[in-house]
């Protein structure tokens, strides 16, 4: 093989999982037309069609397909083989992208950053804000920050904060013309505010235990948000009950803004940990921030 042939290579394998020319010339910081011109250079060379190309679609023929899974575990390896080369220096170095939720990324993740970046400036970290279920490895990430039943079973997770709860609350204005929910059931007879799921678009059913006993509870209101935020000052302008984690409404419930209900029905769960795919060795960049993030109670 000769050397270009590699960097075709790299080229087809970006614009097949981008399944778009546009967005592969972004990511590699490059033209459309360069990309197409390359694209074509290696079809010729192989002698067949490797991509369907629309005007609206880019998709993998069926040897594109075959040469996708071949190429995608090779340049992982070539590129964790290279970062593992950053272990001979005198200090880790590379680049890490990680996808967490928004409070993950601001309350754990930046401050473990603000402590460690500055002692290590050859370390480059790229943090994406995603409240849905991204899968890591097909989006290239490094890691992800996830709560701890949410993480995949052939992840290796790390845990980095303590255990969490939910907690439903409401108004002190609220209860003051209805009585406050007992049981998990009760909750039909209340105005509830929903919360939108990134991840599929439906309506967050909200998750309740009690020795050993499960419910879930499909909850009706006037409101439904997809942001957190909106929900705690919705709840607290007296729209209805809010069910959210704990420290989402820490401060409300301090003050006195918000009162906590179904408090014996919100038991403790695993809380967030960092995760990576088992079959990859972490750079020695990822291990350090593992290290430095890795939660000791």
């Amino acid at each position: 093989m000769r050397r270009d042939e590699l960097g075709d290579l790299a080229v087809f394998l970006t614009v097949a999982e981008e399944l778009s020319f546009t967005r592969a010339a972004a990511k590699l910081g490059t033209s459309q037309s360069a990309l197409s011109y390359t694209v074509r250079r290696l079809e010729e060379r192989l002698g067949v069609r490797l991509l369907t190309r629309t005007t609206r679609s880019v998709m993998p023929t069926a040897a594109g397909e075959r040469l996708l899974r071949t190429l995608g575990p090779a340049f992982e390896d070539i590129d964790a083989e290279l970062a593992a080369l950053s272990a001979l220096r005198d200090k880790p170095a590379g680049a890490i992208r990680i996808t967490a939720g928004e409070y993950a990324a601001t309350s754990i993740l930046w401050p473990a950053l603000d402590r460690l970046l500055p002692h290590y400036p050859d370390i480059k970290v790229e943090i994406e804000v995603d409240y849905g279920l991204t899968d890591i490895v097909a989006e290239r990430f490094d890691a992800g920050v996830r709560l701890g039943e949410q993480v995949a079973k052939d992840m290796i997770a790390v845990p980095i904060g303590p255990e969490m709860r939910m907690a439903a609350a409401a108004a002190p204005s609220y209860f003051a013309t209805r009585p406050p929910p007992r049981t998990p059931q009760d909750l039909t007879a209340h105005s509830c505010i929903n919360l939108r799921l990134p991840t599929y678009g439906g309506l967050y059913a909200w998750e309740f235990e009690k020795d050993g006993r499960e419910l879930r509870v499909r909850v009706e209101g006037q409101l439904a948000f997809n942001t957190v935020g909106l929900i705690v000052g919705a709840a607290v302008a007296g729209f209805g009950i809010a069910c959210l984690l704990e420290v989402d409404m820490a401060a409300e419930l301090r003050a006195g803004r918000l009162v906590r209900v179904l408090d014996d029905w919100c038991p403790p769960f695993p809380g967030y940990h960092l995760y990576y795919p088992s079959r990859r060795q972490p750079t020695p960049a990822l291990a350090l921030l593992v290290e430095a993030l890795r939660y000791r109670g």
